[in-house]
């Protein structure tokens, strides 16, 4: 059979692009031809691990400079906002993504026809929070990737998604769920409107996206997934227990001092590295700890003007070749560094500050592979401890290890290709 041509089409995040580009490395190594629809500002991205990208415009058209400032400015406004619960985010953080979100799907119908028309693509693979009408009515088959929280897809028993709460708090599902509604609704109102135009059926409140009849990947480990009262049919959702790409190695630099001590590795991600005065606190309290650490401080490192001696700030790490050499990890729950250490078996502590780092964070901890840590009111004493406890604690090294064998044994990407080889042939999965 000829190849089939598989187009990826990931949010315009790290998360969800790097996820995907695993997938499609995987997919390349069965025989077919994987393509990126990319936001402007990610084409590069893709290009440099060698694939082709088309770009698809999902906001007014800028530079891809001014795009990626655009982002920046964005998180770094609402840098006061993550000193707030995820309820109280609602109305601020939540509330201006969802109205971006919205209009990105607006931008991309006037895009998105033309490109496939030009791609022909056999299959088509979404990881977004949101549908593109363009996609669904397209006439091939499209699958719709989680990449964040499994919660994506909602379950009555389960915590509504972005609102941290644990697991068996029905109260609190209810109280977040009833005033994310009540917020969304006029955001929600209008993206009905914008699918009515498509000659789409409008969404439910709260709802922007559906789950795909073909399948739907989900990345979520099993180790740490919810108690759903409707368990998800493995004939349409299959998890794939993270999609971990391939990244050129890293040789860990020797330290100036603690140089024989555990090694830790801290970030925020790209655009959570804009919060330098928290970073700054956590490396002055790390360089007072018997600790070696590695801190992605992204575009700010000339704001580090004096880092202690058992610490080494760069710009970027290929996170899937360092977490492996780590003892435990800081980061802000973001899906990749969540999926990455339970992947590699690595305890995590969560400072959380958005999306679904709140669900994240509060599910490392409810299932014993880490810890969640407020983002801001928190002592030296208390992350010392719980460092302490992450490279100290027998059980949960024992847990995280058959986690980590488990998730590495289930091979996501392949398994997710190997799911996408048999859609392509027009084959039917059976779970």
């Amino acid at each position: 059979m000829a190849p089939k041509t598989i187009a990826f089409f990931p949010e315009a995040a790290f998360g969800p692009a790097l996820n995907s580009v695993g997938i499609a490395q995987a997919v390349e190594a069965l025989g077919h031809r994987a393509v990126f629809l990319s936001d402007p500002g990610f084409v590069e991205v893709y290009e440099g691990y060698g694939f082709e990208a088309h770009p698809v415009n999902l906001s007014e058209p800028m530079p891809a400079e001014q795009m990626a400032k655009f982002w920046e400015d964005f998180i770094n406004g609402h840098i006061p906002n993550f000193r707030k619960s995820p309820y109280d985010q609602i109305d601020n953080y939540v509330k201006d993504c969802w109205t971006a979100i919205v209009d990105s799907a607006k931008w991309a119908e006037k895009d998105l026809p033309g490109v496939l028309e030009r791609i022909q693509p056999d299959l088509i693979c979404v990881d977004n929070v949101i549908l593109f009408p363009a996609i669904k009515r397209f006439g091939k088959p499209w699958v719709r990737i989680i990449s964040c929280s499994e919660n994506e897809i909602e379950d009555d028993a389960i915590p509504p998604h972005l609102s941290g709460c644990a697991e068996n708090d029905h109260e609190g599902h209810a109280r977040f769920r009833a005033h994310f509604n009540d917020v969304i609704r006029p955001i929600h109102d209008d993206f009905n409107a914008f699918l009515s135009a498509c000659g789409e059926a409008p969404y439910p409140l709260g709802q922007f996206f559906e789950a795909s009849p073909y399948m739907n990947l989900l990345l979520y480990p099993e180790a740490v997934k919810f108690h759903r009262a409707h368990p998800l049919p493995p004939a349409q959702f299959q998890y794939l227990e993270g999609c971990v790409r391939q990244e050129k190695p890293y040789d860990v630099p020797v330290f100036k001092a603690h140089n024989d001590k555990p090694l830790l590795y801290i970030s925020f991600g790209s655009l959570g590295s804009g919060d330098v005065d928290l970073l700054k606190r956590i490396i002055d309290t790390v360089g007072r700890l018997p600790y070696r650490a590695l801190v992605n401080v992204g575009g700010y490192k000339e704001q580090y003007d004096s880092v202690p001696d058992n610490v080494i700030i760069d710009s970027w790490f290929p996170q899937p070749s360092v977490i492996p050499q780590v003892d435990a990890v800081i980061h802000h729950g973001g899906n990749n560094s969540f999926t990455e250490c339970l992947y590699f078996g690595k305890p995590a502590i969560i400072m959380p500050y958005v999306w679904d780092g709140h669900d994240n964070a509060t599910r490392v901890q409810e299932t014993g592979h880490g810890f969640s840590m407020p983002r801001y009111d928190w002592s030296d004493a208390d992350l010392a401890e719980k460092l302490a406890a992450c490279v100290g604690d027998p059980a949960m090294k024992a847990r995280l290890a058959a986690t980590g064998a488990s998730m590495r044994a289930a091979s996501g990407p392949a398994k997710a290709a190997a799911i996408l080889d048999t859609l392509v042939k027009g084959e039917v999965f059976h779970g």
